[in-house]
């Protein structure tokens, strides 16, 4: 199984503000990083997003995803009718997710949200990342990396420089 991570920051390592605010992230979705998420989308089979993206998502204009989407949450009961019957929700560590997720037929796993992302480097199970900075710095929020138990090293892949001045860097796991 692969898992992949494709995510904006600011340049200092936020993905939204405290509140969940993506407003300045929003305004760098231009016709180039949407055909550059729309490209990285379909080489995934199945969504993995926490509570708080999956909230932040049902706000959007409309439902974004294609393919399943599995939500990560322990206080989520209720899928509103908007998302379903595209949505499971899950409570589920990492490894136990991914072995799920594998006897369903999945095998390429797209990982979402500042939690679960870090939930996901914590168990050394993020096999690539692509990371798209925009020339914004917000000066607190969310924060994309947080603590680790030992060291993850990645391998860079190439650097794409959008004309908007965004910044996305591919990587990859060094096994």
């Amino acid at each position: 199984m692969k898992i992949k991570v494709f995510i904006g920051t600011s340049l200092d390592g936020f993905i939204a503000r405290s509140d969940g605010d993506i407003g300045w992230l929003e305004r760098f979705a231009d016709g180039d990083a949407v055909k550059a998420y729309e490209e990285f989308t379909s080489t995934v089979d199945a969504f993995v997003i926490g509570r708080g993206t999956f909230e932040k998502v049902l706000r959007f204009p409309s439902w974004p995803y294609e393919k399943h989407v599995f939500v990560l949450s322990t206080s989520l009961t209720k899928v509103p009718e908007k998302a379903w019957p595209e949505v499971t929700v899950l409570s589920m560590e990492p490894g136990a997710l991914l072995h799920y997720l594998a006897g369903k037929g999945y095998s390429v796993i797209y990982v979402d949200g500042g939690k679960v992302i870090q939930e996901f480097l914590k168990a050394d199970l993020i096999d690539e990342m692509i990371i798209s900075r925009v020339p914004v710095l917000i000066g607190s929020g969310i924060p994309l990396f947080g603590h680790l138990d030992n060291d993850l090293h990645f391998r860079h892949v190439r650097t794409h420089t959008s004309s908007n001045g965004l910044v996305r860097s591919h990587y990859e796991r060094i096994r």
